[in-house]
């Protein structure tokens, strides 16, 4: 196996990351809606978060993407990269990470619950919703 090194993206990395979104979107039978473009290829692996506040614990990390290319599964790059997300977390004062997985997706529910991770839809029963923008629009339109 390769060596392989775990740091924050920089601009040029765009084009490898959006190679890696649509190869997860795909994972996720979701290709169709990814409507980014670039083109290249150097990276295997990304994470993408971004922070949140909540009211009870203060402020959180949010995973929105983490996917490692299939053929490097199972050499702990994807441990090494949740390592470095977890680091960054603890150093930027974070109570929690949150982050939502497809329920058929049971390779990578075990690999979060190992760590452990709480599926709080069962734990606790809440739901995640979404308002799409067409709906959005008409909420913020209406008198």
């Amino acid at each position: 196996m390769a060596s392989y090194t775990v740091r924050p993206a920089t601009p040029r990395d765009c084009a490898d990351i959006l190679r890696l979104i649509k190869e997860l979107a795909k994972y996720e039978e979701m290709e169709k809606h990814v409507k980014l473009t670039e083109k290249g290829h150097n990276i295997i692996g990304y994470a993408m978060y971004y922070y949140t506040y909540d009211a009870w614990i203060g402020k959180s990390l949010y995973l929105e993407d983490f996917y490692v290319m299939e053929e490097f599964r199972g050499y702990g790059i994807g441990s090494e990269i949740l390592k470095k997300i977890s680091q960054t977390a603890v150093q930027d004062h974070c109570g929690s990470m949150h982050f939502i997985v497809a329920d058929w997706n049971h390779r990578s529910i075990d690999f979060y619950k190992k760590l452990g991770a709480a599926d709080l839809s069962k734990k606790e029963g809440w739901h995640l919703f979404e308002i799409q923008k067409k709906h959005l629009v008409k909420i913020a339109t209406e008198e």
